[in-house]
């Protein structure tokens, strides 16, 4: 054993092979790279990279490792990209941001540590409760734009904003993960120059018809999400990734108060300036859009909130399994840690923004069907609803709300029943009298 715990000799015959990341077997598991940061638990994978469960060696701290695909790994152009984004995004201080504490290459693997973020990512939240209400929107979207906006002076764009890339800590921590890589993967010489990169639902005009991206195309982002917050799905739909993509060329995004009722005006107008198809007319950056909402919110006296973690996440599920296979001491002390992507072998419902998804999922958005689009850049609305005090923002505010309705209903069930029965004995007493 060495300073570090780790047999030498058990290191040494089992290199880390990024090759093998998506095999059946993962052979990086166990793994210890630049010994320093052992490889503990997959909590996603997608086509571009895998996400682990770490442990820092040195510090003795949980980490997130993101292990990148081999055919990254090789390219040259790539690595140059993925080392340079790593050292911006690793330089911006911020509370809304996943922080960056290491980056390298490991025996021809591409790596990079960050922060874990113990809770879940916004995409299981709106799975698990459904559409929010306005001052949890405001929630979610302060810190998100705050992170963006830090990021943005500093002339980094994300260009995959999205749920998955939200994450959100048990003790209310709203933080966006991956910036930089999507630009990295774009100057990679395996990568087409005909494939879109980026998440088709959320992608701005500008994304879809070329490669350029500034801030306003993450504000563009930005809004959508917004509009999905609100609504409970994304503005467009299509038969594929790249139709889907494409209508947003010739659509514009819906007010949210046009899909779901009770949404405040002051909210429609925020999400339309975001999603202008000119970008001249959106926000500046994530600055100016937080302040804009912000100052909506102070006009609405919405009050505080503080965003609930899911309580079924992939990250949960990875670490309930660690527990069960006593492979992380209980005394450790828990970090915050970076979530995955739903359906990804991390757990129930997995996904996070650290997992990359370029098929993105875009006829699924977890709350029920879509309405049909009128054929003329608009959708038709649902049914009305009172948001200022709905069953849905009850839900939302209030996770046991489906387990408490039930019960009541169980209890007004037997109440019947007894009342039945009683009538039934009072009507049998009276005639035998």
């Amino acid at each position: 054993m060495d300073a570090t715990g780790v047999d030498p000799a058990d290191r040494a015959v089992r290199p880390v092979d990024s090759g093998l990341v998506n095999s059946p077997v993962d052979a990086v598991l166990g793994t210890v790279i630049e010994d320093r940061y052992r490889i503990d638990a997959p909590i996603a994978r997608g086509g571009m990279s895998a996400v682990y469960v770490g442990e820092d060696l040195r510090l003795g701290r949980s980490v997130a490792v993101k292990v990148m695909d081999s055919r990254y790994s090789g390219d040259p152009t790539f690595l140059r990209r993925f080392e340079f984004e790593a050292r911006a995004v690793a330089g911006l201080k911020h509370p809304g941001l996943v922080a960056v504490y290491d980056q390298g290459i490991d025996g021809g693997t591409a790596f990079l540590v960050m922060e874990l973020v113990e809770g879940g990512s916004l995409r299981e939240l709106l799975r698990e409760r459904g559409p929010m209400p306005p001052h949890a929107v405001v929630a979610v979207a302060d810190p998100v734009l705050g992170g963006l906006g830090t990021a943005h002076a500093a002339g980094l764009v994300h260009r995959d904003v999205k749920p998955e890339n939200v994450l959100i800590s048990d003790s209310g921590e709203v933080k966006v993960a991956d910036f930089g890589l999507v630009r990295a993967v774009a100057e990679a010489g395996v990568t087409s120059a005909s494939v879109i990169l980026g998440t088709a639902a959320y992608l701005s005009p500008e994304q879809v018809q070329s490669t350029h991206a500034d801030a306003r195309s993450d504000v563009y982002s930005m809004g959508v999400m917004m509009f999905e917050l609100l609504t409970g799905r994304t503005p467009f739909r299509g038969d594929s990734p790249l139709a889907l993509a494409y209508q947003r060329l010739s659509f514009d995004v819906p007010a949210p108060g046009d899909v779901i009722d009770g949404v405040p005006e002051e909210f429609d107008e925020v999400v339309l300036r975001a999603t202008e198809r000119d970008p001249a007319d959106r926000y500046a950056d994530g600055f100016a859009m937080r302040e804009a909402l912000l100052a909506v919110a102070e006009d609405l006296d919405l009050p505080p909130f503080t965003v609930p973690a899911p309580r079924r996440s992939a990250e949960r599920s990875t670490m309930a399994r660690m527990r069960a296979e006593d492979r992380r001491p209980v005394d450790t002390p828990r970090q915050t840690r970076v979530q995955t992507d739903p359906g990804a072998p991390g757990g129930p419902g997995a996904g996070v923004g650290s997992v990359d998804e370029h098929d993105d999922r875009y006829d699924h958005d977890g709350f029920g069907d879509r309405e049909e689009h009128d054929g003329g850049g608009r959708y038709r609305p649902r049914p009305a609803f009172d948001r200022t005090r709905s069953s849905a923002v009850a839900v939302f505010d209030e996770p046991s709300g489906g387990r408490v309705r039930a019960l009541v209903w169980i209890l007004v069930v037997l109440l019947i029943a007894a009342a039945v029965g009683a009538a039934g004995w009072w009507v049998g007493a009276t005639v035998l009298s």
